[in-house]
């Protein structure tokens, strides 16, 4: 029995990695349909996206409120570790920043609709809104603070209140398709540019 147990325990490990990539790339084909049609969308729309049948995605997650939790954590961590990724790999730390914004608004579009779909249970949204916050507010400051060092933006700008004033910017595009709220959203972060006084040369 002892070795029947060893053969298992070793055969796990894989089959958990395997279980993992899978659900992976369904919450990648859900937050994709989620970005494009909402909360709402029919789950059909994420098993062809995702290429898998509608039973597959029940065995993961039984309910639209699962799926929906399960989303939002993942593009909350995408979000988080895109910000470091892209300081190392963008020519500068405000491009870091513009890019990690853009991906930040295709995060509050695939947020959009969650309180309606789960108005039946508010301490499941609030731990996600709490989570929300201690994973990407550091991460915002940690590229403020890096453009700021650089001399690209403003130093006195709060990670937090960016975020908000984000937030309230794409909830204007709600239902309205002549709102373009990522382009408002790109005036507001090219609005953070540090003011450079022109140095004028007195008369001659």
């Amino acid at each position: 029995m002892s070795d029947s147990s060893g053969q298992t325990g070793r055969r796990s490990p894989p089959k958990r990695a395997d279980a993992r990539r899978n659900e992976q790339t369904l919450l990648a084909a859900a937050a994709a349909v989620f970005v494009a049609s909402g909360v709402a969308a029919p789950v059909r729309d994420i098993a062809a996206k995702a290429g898998v049948g509608m039973g597959t995605i029940y065995r993961h997650f039984p309910t639209r409120a699962d799926l929906v939790i399960a989303v939002y954590r993942h593009q909350v961590d995408a979000c988080a570790d895109a910000g470091p990724a892209l300081l190392a790999s963008s020519s500068t730390p405000h491009a870091a920043l513009t890019q990690w914004v853009d991906l930040f608004v295709d995060f509050l579009s695939t947020k959009h609709g969650l309180a309606a779909a789960l108005q039946s249970d508010n301490a499941r949204f609030e731990t996600l809104h709490a989570y929300f916050l201690d994973r990407l507010v550091p991460v915002c400051a940690q590229l403020l603070d890096a453009a700021a060092a650089a001399g690209e933006i403003r130093p006195d700008i709060d990670a937090y209140g960016l975020m908000r004033g984000i937030g309230n910017l794409c909830v204007g595009a709600d239902g309205d398709p002549r709102y373009d709220a990522r382009r408002l959203v790109g005036l507001l972060i090219a609005g953070l540019r540090q003011s450079r006084p022109a140095n004028v040369a007195g008369p001659a």
